[in-house]
C-alpha cells in the first residue's frame, strides 16, 4: 500500500517554478518523516493526518511531531495542530494564523 509520500507527483513542477503546492497525507509510520521534510523543503504545505500512526504507537507519533517541529522552525517554516487528527507544516515564507474569528 502506498503512503502518497513520493517525491515526484503531478503538480510538483508548480513548486519547483516558484509556486507552492499543498499535500494532504496520512502518517502511517515514522519512516515517512524524511519524505515529509523533503516535501516541505521543496515549498510544499503538508496537512498531515496523524491518526494512523497514533493508533500504532503514541511514542512514535510524539517523536515524529517533535522532529517536525524542530525541522519547521530550523528552516523558517511553521507547524500547528488542526483539531485532534491533523497538523499542518509550512515552508519558509508561510505563516499559520492562530487568531480567533470571534474577537
Amino acid at each position: 500500500m502506498e503512503s502518497g509520500l513520493t517525491t515526484e507527483e503531478p503538480g510538483e513542477e508548480a513548486a519547483q517554478e516558484g509556486g507552492m503546492l499543498l499535500k494532504a497525507l496520512q502518517l502511517r509510520s515514522a519512516e515517512e518523516l524524511h519524505a515529509i521534510q523533503d516535501d516541505v523543503a521543496k515549498r510544499t504545505i503538508v496537512i498531515l493526518r496523524v491518526t494512523p500512526l497514533a493508533q500504532k504507537s503514541v511514542e512514535d507519533l510524539k517523536s515524529v511531531v517533535e522532529q517536525l517541529y524542530e525541522f519547521a522552525t530550523s528552516i523558517g517554516g511553521d507547524i500547528a495542530r488542526l483539531g485532534e487528527e491533523r497538523i499542518v507544516i509550512t515552508p519558509p515564507g508561510v505563516r499559520i494564523w492562530r487568531g480567533s474569528l470571534s474577537g
